[in-house]
Order: structure tokens, then C-alpha cells, then sequence
């Protein structure tokens, strides 16, 4: 029996090049509107450039501009992985 690979889950687990629209964001109070205010919101396409060594810091594209993120931020956005 062969063994599917597991779908990644949130942002953090996507590997450089993966693409995936943004499904929900698991933070809550200020970091969840900082989020929103960068525009990272449910159903935004986003696309992992570069990742760091240890996966801290994160490089990502969406809506038209470069965005680093922290590995921690990056494990609240949970994500659907897209072709």
C-alpha cells in the first residue's frame, strides 16, 4: 500500500514555491489584525518565496508585494494547498 503525502496545514508547512489560499487565521486580538492589516485574510492567495534554514523567517507573496513572516505567525494561517 502506498502512503499519500500529508496535505500541509498552515502556512509554515507549505515548502518554497507551494501555493495555497488562506482559509482561516487562528490568532486572535492584535496579531489577528495585524495580519488583516498586511492582508492576509481568508481566500488570499499566497505563494512561499524563500524560506530561512530553521523556517524563521518566512518570505511570501501576495497581492502584488513581498511579506517576511515569523515562523509562529506563520503557523496560524491554516491554508488549502492549491496546483
Amino acid at each position: 500500500m502506498k502512503r499519500r503525502k500529508k496535505e500541509p496545514e498552515n502556512l509554515c508547512e507549505l515548502g518554497v514555491g507551494g501555493r495555497a489560499v488562506v482559509t482561516e487565521i487562528r490568532s486572535s486580538g492584535a496579531m489577528k489584525r495585524r495580519l488583516a492589516d498586511m492582508g492576509i485574510l481568508p481566500g488570499t492567495v499566497v505563494c512561499v518565496q524563500k524560506m530561512a534554514p530553521l523556517g524563521d523567517p518566512i518570505q511570501i507573496s501576495l497581492r502584488g508585494y513581498e511579506l517576511l513572516l515569523r515562523g509562529s505567525e506563520a503557523r496560524e494561517i491554516m491554508i488549502r494547498p492549491i496546483a
